[in-house]
């Protein structure tokens, strides 16, 4: 087994490991807002869609195959947006690291694959004298 070219990652996976050592709250999902009807019968809301009852903020993400929201108050609407930024710049570091990662795999094939070559013609097997056939008894 060829031995490693190198153990020592390169400077973009350790620059991006040091980032995904250094872990922060983050969420999962989307915050959103919107505005309701109330469904009182007296109500404008159910009519004109600018006198609807709002803005309500929710965060919602996807649980098992099911959709899962929760309200959210005016002042944790910014703290969960914050959070959730957070994941998806998270999520680009993973793919990036992936990817470093990936291209250094490639790199030690290569460089496995090139020392190999190096090595002069190939030698093969050495060629075994022809077995002598025994004669067979009959009998």
């Amino acid at each position: 087994m060829p031995k490693s070219t190198s153990m020592t990652p390169p400077p973009r996976i350790q620059a991006l490991a040091v980032t995904l050592s250094q872990p922060q709250p983050m969420r999962r999902g989307s915050v959103s807002q919107r505005w309701m009807k109330c469904g009182k019968a007296g109500c404008p809301c159910a009519t004109d869609p600018e006198a609807r009852h709002g803005p309500y903020f929710t965060v919602t993400r996807g649980v098992k195959g099911r959709t899962s929201s929760r309200y959210l108050s005016a002042e944790q609407v910014v703290i969960t947006r914050r959070q959730v930024e957070a994941a998806h710049a998270f999520r680009k570091q993973i793919a990036a690291m992936w990817e470093a990662c990936e291209t250094w795999a490639d790199e030690e094939l290569q460089a496995a694959s090139a020392s190999h070559l190096e090595g002069g013609e190939k030698g093969g097997s050495r060629r075994r004298s022809p077995r002598r056939l025994r004669p067979r008894s009959h009998g």
